[in-house]
């Protein structure tokens, strides 16, 4: 999540709240607009959440991967997007500097996560595709939930080395009228970089050699089918892998479209004026992408249909619930 080199001066103008120019009726539909969104963030990836830990058929390192994006799409959901929308329909910051200050570390800390979790989704996929079985025998659970728990504790890290100044002193331009960090042009573009330019340049790269790949596989598979006349000749694990790797494929381009905007907003707010209301707006939609990735899952994937209805049937208390075959 890159920084925003807000246009002010030195010293901290204060800006009062404006008077509400929209009817009464607005500001409620906007705000139940709102609470409809949370709820669905935070339900939806609660239910990929307790559905990836609870049934046994789900522990794939590949799922592990789904989780800990689920993870931070929830914390997103319930600690990110209820200031920043309120922020957004009130125009102007309602809460403290220190509550500020909190929000932009929670805020950039998670994003880069979710960013990072797609970019591993990426490279998982293609390993996967790519060299099949040398994945199936390097590749476990326990592995992947390495390499995601070093990526939360890397992250971690880097914002509270890259924060901790603003966190201690609490030296931004937030004032009353927004809640905004400024950093330098060197930090903001090495940021950039960081959680933009190396993660994204590594998912679109990766996802157009997945491409050729399940392309080249569907090929040799047809080939095959045509010669031995039948058509069950596919592994069933080939089938799960391209399946996966399209629906995964699904949810990247939808983070793109979603984290693309505002960063071509970024960019070009070094070479024109920018204002920080239509800024917030962009970044409102990056936020967005969490409630739409278990929206995805319920429309492509069987087995978290499967669970979803284990799970609001009370089913899961059951004894034996974690063996239930969600798969088939």
């Amino acid at each position: 999540m890159n920084f925003t080199a807000v246009n002010q001066t030195d010293d901290c103008y204060y800006y009062t709240c404006p008077e509400r120019l929209l009817s009464t009726s607005v500001y409620v539909f906007l705000y139940i607009a709102l609470i409809s969104v949370i709820l669905m963030t935070v339900c939806g990836n609660l239910l990929i959440i307790i559905s990836v830990c609870h049934f046994k058929q789900l522990h794939t390192p590949t799922n592990i991967l789904i989780l800990s994006m689920a993870v931070s799409d929830f914390l997103i959901g319930a600690f990110v997007m209820p200031p920043a929308y309120l922020q957004l329909i009130e125009s102007c910051w309602i809460f403290t500097r220190v509550f500020c200050a909190w929000y932009l570390f929670i805020a950039y800390f998670l994003t880069s996560i979710s960013i990072y979790n797609v970019a591993l989704i990426a490279v998982d996929r293609y390993f996967a595709l790519s060299m099949p079985f040398l994945y199936t025998k390097t590749v476990s659970v326990n592995t992947m939930c390495t390499v995601v728990l070093c990526d939360w504790g890397v992250w971690l890290s880097y914002n509270i080395a890259l924060q901790y100044p603003n966190l201690k002193s609490l030296d931004m331009a937030s004032c009353s009228k927004g809640c905004f960090h400024v950093v330098n042009d060197v930090w903001s573009t090495i940021d950039l970089v960081l959680s933009f330019v190396f993660p994204v340049s590594v998912i679109i790269i990766l996802y157009v050699l997945v491409f050729f790949i399940a392309k080249k596989h569907a090929t040799a598979i047809r080939e095959l089918n045509s010669h031995t006349r039948t058509s069950k000749n596919m592994p069933d694990s080939m089938k799960s892998e391209r399946k996966a790797a399209k629906v995964l494929g699904i949810v990247v381009s939808v983070f793109v479209a979603c984290l693309l905007p505002y960063n071509v907003y970024i960019v070009l707010g070094n070479l024109f004026e920018i204002e920080d209301e239509s800024l917030h707006k962009f970044l409102m939609l990056i936020y967005l992408n969490s409630t739409m990735n278990p929206v995805i899952y319920a429309v492509f994937y069987p087995w978290f249909r499967r669970s979803v209805k284990v799970i609001l049937t009370l089913q899961v208390f059951s004894n034996d619930s974690t063996s239930v075959n969600i798969l088939s």
